[in-house]
């Protein structure tokens, strides 16, 4: 950690099994050890099959490791319940999907919201300001009345993107999320993905097999058959 930046993930010797103790015991991740600090933008890239859902699932705290130990924020998630890693994972990530994952019965006022409902109950002023705000920063605000299904592709990404943001955490982590969209509106995407990084100082996971994108990320990490390599040359080509 350099200067004034905050650690904000901690990976140490990080395992993940599956099927535990059955004759099919299969482990995905050996012994990961990884640091990402405020503000850093990041490319996570890989092989089909190396481990990265795998390892985005656990950092996002969705899945429980099987081996090493996990610090958000330097508190280590050992030790929480479910419910505690919940309210954990729901103050300090945001998450953005290749498929956006909105409810279509909400608004895109509504559905940025939603983060908070769920942490806060129910909803009040300074939540819609928030999530008016938010769609107003992704070019949206004309928008905030409409449903998923009148959304272009690149306008329901916008608005996963607003939603990812509305606790303001301190982590997005980002799957795929240009993966669905043409190269222009993924490049719009991405340049959004920047700012809020440069504004916020927001750090920024992003898995991605676009190796344009890839190589505009500030650092690429690399997972090789559950084992992280620090990416210094070009990024792994497109499956």
């Amino acid at each position: 950690m350099s200067g004034a930046n905050r650690e904000i993930l901690r990976l140490e010797g990080i395992r993940k099994s599956y099927n535990v103790g059955t004759p099919v015991e299969a482990e995905v991740l050996h012994g990961v050890d990884l640091s990402l600090d405020e503000g850093e933008f990041a490319a996570l890239i890989g092989p089909s099959g190396s481990g990265k859902s795998t390892l985005l699932n656990t950092v996002g705290l969705l899945e429980r490791p099987t081996g090493g130990r996990l610090f958000i924020r330097g508190r280590e998630i050992g030790g929480l319940d479910e419910a505690g890693l919940t309210e954990l994972r729901g103050r300090t990530i945001g998450f953005v999907f290749q498929f956006h994952h909105l409810i279509p019965a909400f608004t895109a006022l509504e559905n940025v919201m939603m983060p908070m409902l769920i942490d806060r109950g129910a909803p009040d002023a300074p939540m819609r300001e928030r999530a008016a705000w938010l769609l107003e920063q992704v070019g949206l605000a004309a928008a905030a009345a409409k449903k998923p299904a009148e959304l272009s592709g690149g306008m329901q990404q916008r608005v996963a993107i607003a939603r990812s943001l509305a606790m303001n955490p301190p982590l997005v982590l980002a799957d795929e999320p240009t993966g669905n969209l043409d190269t222009h509106t993924a490049d719009e995407i991405f340049e959004l993905l920047r700012r809020f990084n440069a504004e916020s100082r927001t750090a920024f996971l992003i898995v991605t097999h676009d190796p344009r994108l890839a190589a505009r990320c500030d650092r690429r990490i690399e997972l090789v058959d559950g084992q992280i390599v620090e990416a210094k040359g070009p990024p792994w080509p497109v499956d």
